[in-house]
């Protein structure tokens, strides 16, 4: 009897030994994280939501993949990151930007490159087509040909009369998507009338300059576009923007919150959770130039009614209706 009971015990025991064995061996992936070099700014609230999305997936922290955080910003200590990671043998880099992610692919055109948000991947000519990237980038782009009519329709509709705006933009900009995002605004501005005018700035120390220039040129309002690099100065910006009576409107609902007149755009933690998915199939086998790059379908828009009635700016009521949230 003695001889059964082990003889039934003993293919148990087996199993159990082998899932053990199975559970000990099982790999570790790891995850390259290329973090802005001021990733205590906006990028880490979204990260959240890109964390929460992979725990959903069945991907824990710790158990079965471990991040690899890196800083860094453009240029040299962006590249010197790649080339840890290509050292480290990670199984996926994530990054936010395009022009990031480009920097990434010049070190290595192997390990895949997940993007939690970017501009036109495709017009800026870091991926071939949304549909079969190919290569070894894809994820999530924040821009859709739509959104820069649309903001600028917004500041015609609190002002009818508007006819000058100034688009803002600080240093850390693609070429190509440079190119894309300012012939996306000129065909805009063409079919609403409006005339607009670039200006770059790189250092803080520029910004009242700008701003006086903005006056002295009879600009009327100022279309903001986000980075990094612009949204770390954003409380100077607005500030000055308040002074001087220039209504603004930027990319994201945030930047309501931060003191601009309007924010439209992509929710940014929507973009991150969906890159979640990315990296899941890519764990999982799947190549990244065979996934799509997916644009966002939603977009969240928000109005700062305190800076509305600092700038006393009426908002039509067609407007306030079609917001997603205010900031009073």
């Amino acid at each position: 009897m003695r001889l059964v009971a082990l003889a039934i015990l003993a293919p148990s025991l087996l199993l159990a030994a082998l899932t053990a064995q199975a559970q000990q061996t099982a790999k570790v992936y790891h995850i390259g994280h290329a973090a802005s070099a001021d990733f205590d700014q906006p990028e880490l609230r979204h990260w959240p939501a890109f964390v929460q999305a992979l725990r959903n997936l069945g991907w824990i922290e710790g158990k079965n993949f471990v991040f690899e955080h890196r800083r860094a910003s453009s240029g040299t200590s962006l590249r010197e990151t790649a080339e840890e990671f290509v050292r480290m043998k990670v199984d996926v880099i994530v990054v936010s930007g395009g022009a990031r992610a480009a920097a990434i692919q010049q070190v290595t055109r192997t390990i895949p490159i997940v993007t939690l948000a970017a501009g036109d991947l495709v017009a800026s000519g870091i991926v071939p087509s949304l549909n079969h990237p190919g290569g070894n980038i894809t994820g999530m782009q924040s821009y859709a040909p739509e959104i820069m009519g649309k903001r600028l329709q917004m500041l015609r509709e609190l002002n009818p009369t508007l006819s000058r705006v100034a688009v803002l933009r600080r240093f850390l900009w693609h070429a190509g998507i440079l190119a894309v995002y300012q012939r996306a605004t000129d065909d805009a501005a063409q079919s609403l009338g409006l005339k607009l005018r670039y200006v770059h700035f790189d250092d803080a120390e520029e910004l009242p300059a700008v701003f006086a220039e903005m006056k002295k040129e009879r600009d009327a309002a100022v279309l903001i576009w986000d980075d990094p690099a612009i949204s770390e100065l954003a409380p100077q910006l607005l500030d000055l923007a308040l002074k001087n009576r220039l209504p603004t409107i930027a990319d994201a609902g945030r930047w309501a919150t931060l003191g601009a007149l309007i924010g439209y755009g992509p929710k940014p933690q929507d973009l991150y959770r969906q890159a979640a998915t990315h990296v899941d199939r890519i764990l999982k086998g799947a190549k990244p130039g065979d996934l799509p790059v997916e644009q966002p379908v939603k977009f969240e828009f928000v109005i700062n009614i305190r800076t509305a009635n600092a700038l006393r700016i009426t908002i039509p009521q067609r407007v306030l209706e079609r917001a997603d949230d205010f900031v009073r």
